[in-house]
């Protein structure tokens, strides 16, 4: 007998598991949550092996604003409960992960979310009611519509012969005193790898880094995936000669002899010359993967970035089978490397975003707007008070953004935190004029040292620079039909503050006023088309 189908199955009890799980909750949907572990959050069980988190959690910020201190709250989940802020659970700035696996427990239990726990995902099937989930029991959960909410979860292990010899960063001992006086290679120069390294500076007498690419730091790219300064004390000691190293370049083969490691490396800075080295213990810090092992082959996700991630839509859905819908880290496929869509304070807006989405979708409810008279001195209103408070726009920068769509009786509506890849050929814009708001740092931020006084930055202020900033700052850009027909940039502020009268409101007013007028506008926008 079919077993009547929920709207959806949620798979994984996670930071975004909880947080899609609330929202679909409250929207009144049949759901519910499959999570392999006995409480929520088992990933921050385990990981990171040193158990400082590496997303920040400012409590004390100069405002009672909610909103804006989100910006500074990078754990917590979106909620109306006050109470419910990671900002409760610890004071320091680099939090431990015992305390959001407490805090995650909390949430789930202050909302009464439904999780089926200790329930592993062992087979994902589907069939023309949906899909059918079977658990490690032979229990079948079925729903018309399917959210991969798991993380990434098995180990990247590149393609090194003899890898397979090394030791592992999910499993690899974190005391420093097994590591006394040995040599060691770390594979990797992420978060996890120099985190290992950093743990043992102080015992082991050799440590090299190693991997293909150049260390690239958080605070350059923007990005916060990468290299963060909690992490970089490894750095100082390989600059200031502390027999430890960077290497540059390829693993060419690891090979096991006796209770020692050979290893064949080449330089890549000194033109592939390849050198045997010799280590006493070898850890692969390489990242993680999404885990499609499950899925039958006719409902299998098409994956990319080296099979790390599924590809996804728009619409966070799989390219290649509807109704399969992923949600938090998984996410950060739309946005790899260049937004914050791997990290709470980026995917909470993200799966909120989604949440509308399959309201949208599948359930007739259009997102959520608030009317406009679209006179250029309201929009430019709204567009203000937006890009000074918002937290979403602030978080999730050129991927988020909100939406002015110009409807033909002379009205607007206004829509928050949209995808902005979803904004073009959407329903929302269909056969309309319509202006997207995001936040976003200049095209060649990452190129320029920002610590280098010598190197010329927009002036503070300036509006007939903006559109050359380097630093956040709100972008205004009018479409049609999915065509860009002119941008405009409001000026950098060192405090971020976008609000003075005459170098911010008055030059995006008139640039509505020029962009909703055929004729030309009585004064330039003086920030470039």
């Amino acid at each position: 007998m079919h077993q009547e189908s929920l709207d959806y199955l949620v798979i994984g009890a996670g930071p975004a598991g909880l947080q899609l799980g609330q929202l679909l909750q409250a929207a009144g949907h049949d759901y519910r949550i499959l999570e392999s572990g006995g409480t929520p959050g088992t990933f921050f069980r385990t990981f990171p092996r040193h158990r400082k988190l590496i997303s920040i959690n400012k409590v004390h910020n100069g405002t009672s604003d909610p909103e804006l201190n989100l910006r500074m709250d990078w754990n917590s989940l979106l909620s109306d409960d006050p109470d419910l802020l990671f900002t409760r659970y610890s004071k320091r700035y680099f939090p431990a992960a015992d305390d959001l696996v407490r805090y995650l427990a909390d949430f789930a239990e202050a909302f009464k979310l439904d999780i089926a726990h200790d329930t592993r995902a062992v087979r994902i099937a589907r069939d023309e009611h949906g899909f059918v989930v079977t658990d490690q029991r032979g229990t079948g959960h079925r729903a018309r519509r399917l959210v991969m909410a798991t993380g990434l979860t098995r180990p990247y292990i590149p393609d090194v012969p003899g890898i397979e010899t090394a030791e592992q960063y999910p499993e690899v001992s974190v005391d420093p005193e097994e590591f006394t006086d040995l040599r060691v290679l770390i594979l990797g120069k992420g978060n996890s790898a120099l985190e290992t390294a950093d743990n043992l500076v102080e015992t082991a007498a050799v440590i090299h880094v190693a991997g293909p690419h150049g260390i690239k730091l958080a605070w350059n790219t923007h990005f916060v995936g990468h290299l963060r300064a909690v992490n970089n004390n490894f750095l100082d000691t390989y600059q200031l000669k502390s027999q430890n190293a960077l290497l540059d370049g390829h693993v060419q083969s690891i090979e096991k002899d006796g209770a020692r490691y050979r290893v064949r490396f080449g330089f890549s800075r000194a033109d592939e010359v390849v050198k045997e080295l010799v280590y006493d213990r070898v850890i692969v810090c390489t990242g993680f993967r999404f885990d499609a092992s499950p899925f039958d082959e006719d409902c299998r996700p098409d994956l990319v970035i080296n099979d790390r991630f599924a590809a996804l839509t728009p619409a966070y859905e799989s390219v290649n089978v509807p109704g399969l819908y992923f949600a938090g880290t998984l996410m950060q496929q739309r946005d790899f490397k260049k937004s914050t869509g791997g990290f709470i304070h980026g995917f909470r807006y993200a799966v909120r975003a989604l949440s509308r989405i399959l309201d949208e979708r599948h359930h007739d409810r259009p997102w959520p707007h608030r009317p406009l008279t679209a006179e250029p001195a309201r929009l430019a209103d709204a567009v203000v008070e937006r890009v000074n408070r918002s937290s979403a726009l602030w978080q999730q920068f050129g991927v988020l953004g909100d939406l002015i769509v110009t409807q033909p009786d002379g009205t607007a509506r206004y829509h928050e935190e949209v995808p902005v890849d979803y904004t073009h050929g959407s329903e929302l814009t269909r056969e309309r004029d319509y202006f997207t708001v995001t936040l976003e740092y200049g095209p060649d931020h990452d190129k320029v040292d920002p610590f280098d006084i010598t190197v010329r930055r927009t002036a503070q202020n300036s509006v007939d620079d903006a559109f050359d900033a380097s630093y956040l700052h709100p972008v205004i850009r009018h479409f049609r039909d999915g065509g860009l027909l002119a941008t405009h940039h409001l000026a950098e502020n060192l405090e971020n503050e976008w609000d003075h009268p005459d170098v911010h409101h008055a030059p995006l007013a008139a640039f509505f006023a020029r962009e909703l007028n055929p004729e030309p506008a009585s004064e330039p926008a003086g920030t470039g088309r």
